[in-house]
Parts: structure tokens; C-alpha cells; sequence
């Protein structure tokens, strides 16, 4: 029986792409559960929902709490959670917290930025038993200033190739390659037998992931590679201005609407 990390594989080598989304929430887990492989639990919770500048100021707890709400909406997909900032500068630091995760909110994995300035830490974790998925190109836990994508100059590029491969050799399950220009990204699918998972690294990663807030049109991001399908944020705004109309007319709650 295929595990769920091995259908990713499956789906690399039969060329059938990965559909990827994030997830902070029961309500938004299930109805997204159907139509992806995985969803993750990502750290950008903390721009999306919390206001953050930045992802260091996610900590651990925010993380578990959302990811045992989304556990609860997901039934078919991969749950992985984002370790946020500052909980995996060692080993040991990286491993405790880690199980923590893994136990308090049962996910499937764990996502960690960095390519081989961690990789010790991720084949720690996996002789561990803790299935880890990567993260390179723009890692946002280490971005100071304006993002700026990767795959520009000779040494970019070959130190993104060898990040992929020693992570491929690590162990880990997928790589998410975030904003790296397209031909090193088609370059890295190529070169490694695990699923790379892209965001604004174009259509030749094995699969694809965005921020469901963005797509939904529920953010004013403005980065090049979100494209909105929805304007959920219109129909907040139409929503709430009939429910103020009722409210003030006193047709609600109607008896319909009351005990």
C-alpha cells in the first residue's frame, strides 16, 4: 500500500502534478482536503492572519494550535507543518520540538527552510523517524529587506542545485522551491528523483503551492506570481452590508430566526 509521501514520488514519475495549498484552520481544511495533496500549515499564518512584517515572529504554540484545527478538516491530504523560526537551530533543539509537533497536532511532517547550512539537522530528524520536507530558494525566516528571487548568478544557481541534492540525499520527501528562476527550477526537477513543489518558480516543478488567502482574493497581495481566483473580500463586504440593512429595517431575525 502506497503511503501518502509515496504517491508524491508516484505522481513526479507519472508527470501527473502536485496540487498544493496552505491551511490555518478546521473550516478551510475541509474544503480544500478534496482537491489537493497536501496541505500545509505555513508559518505565513503569521502575515495572513496575525499582521506580522515577518515570519520570526510566529512561535511554536501559534503553530500547533492552528495545525491541530486544521488536522481535524483533513481526511485524504498530506498535513505537513512549517517549523517557524528559532525552533530548529540544533539537533537537539530541532529534534524535541519537532516530536512535539508531530505528536500534539498528528501531522504527516515537518517543513524546514535552509538547504545544506541545515542538513545535518534534517538527516538528524529523519534518523529519527521525523518525515521532513525543503524548503530553498527564498527561505522568509531568512530574508532581511526587499525579496528578491534566486537563480540569477552562476554561484546562485549552483549552490541551489547542490541545496537540492544534498537534501534529496538527506532524505527528505519534496522540496518547495520558492521564487527561483524558471530554467534553474526545471533544472533542479530534473536532476532529482523527489517531487519539488514550486511558488513563483514556474510550471516546470512536479507541483505547485499557494497561500489560500491570496488566491481566495481575502489578502491585498500584490507579488507577481499570486493569481486571485476569487473576490471573497466583495462579498464580505455585500454579506455584511444586507445583514446591517436587516438589522436595521428589524426584518432580522425574523420569527424564522427566533426561538
Amino acid at each position: 500500500m502506497l503511503t501518502k509521501k509515496s504517491r508524491l514520488v508516484l505522481k513526479k514519475k507519472n508527470k501527473s502534478k502536485i496540487v498544493c495549498l496552505t491551511a490555518y484552520s478546521k473550516n478551510i481544511a475541509e474544503e480544500i482536503d478534496n482537491h489537493v495533496d497536501l496541505i500545509l500549515v505555513g508559518d505565513s499564518l503569521g502575515s495572513v492572519l496575525y499582521n506580522f512584517e515577518t515570519t520570526r515572529k510566529v512561535n511554536l504554540s501559534m503553530m500547533i494550535e492552528h495545525s491541530k484545527s486544521v488536522r481535524k478538516g483533513v481526511k485524504k491530504s498530506l498535513l505537513i507543518v512549517d517549523m517557524p523560526f528559532n525552533t530548529y537551530k540544533n539537533k537537539s533543539q530541532a529534534l524535541k520540538n519537532c516530536k512535539k509537533v508531530m505528536k500534539e497536532t498528528k501531522c504527516d511532517g515537518i517543513k524546514l527552510e535552509g538547504g545544506r547550512k541545515i542538513i545535518e539537522i534534517v538527516k538528524h530528524l529523519i534518523k529519527y523517524n521525523i518525515p521532513v520536507m525543503g524548503h530553498i530558494g527564498i527561505t522568509p525566516q531568512s530574508v532581511r529587506g526587499k525579496f528578491r528571487y534566486k537563480g540569477k548568478t552562476d554561484i546562485e544557481k549552483k549552490n541551489l542545485l547542490k541545496d537540492s541534492k544534498s537534501l534529496e540525499d538527506a532524505g527528505v520527501f519534496a522540496i518547495v522551491l520558492e521564487c527561483i528562476e524558471k530554467k534553474v527550477s526545471k533544472k533542479i526537477t530534473e536532476s532529482i528523483n523527489i517531487p519539488t513543489i514550486g511558488i513563483g518558480s514556474s510550471n516546470f516543478c512536479d507541483g505547485q503551492i499557494l497561500v489560500t488567502d491570496d488566491l481566495l482574493g481575502l489578502t491585498d497581495n500584490k507579488i507577481k506570481f499570486v493569481k486571485k481566483y476569487a473576490d471573497l473580500k466583495s462579498n464580505v463586504r455585500k454579506a455584511v452590508k444586507k445583514f446591517k440593512l436587516d438589522v436595521k429595517k428589524g426584518s432580522y431575525p425574523s420569527i424564522k430566526y427566533s426561538y
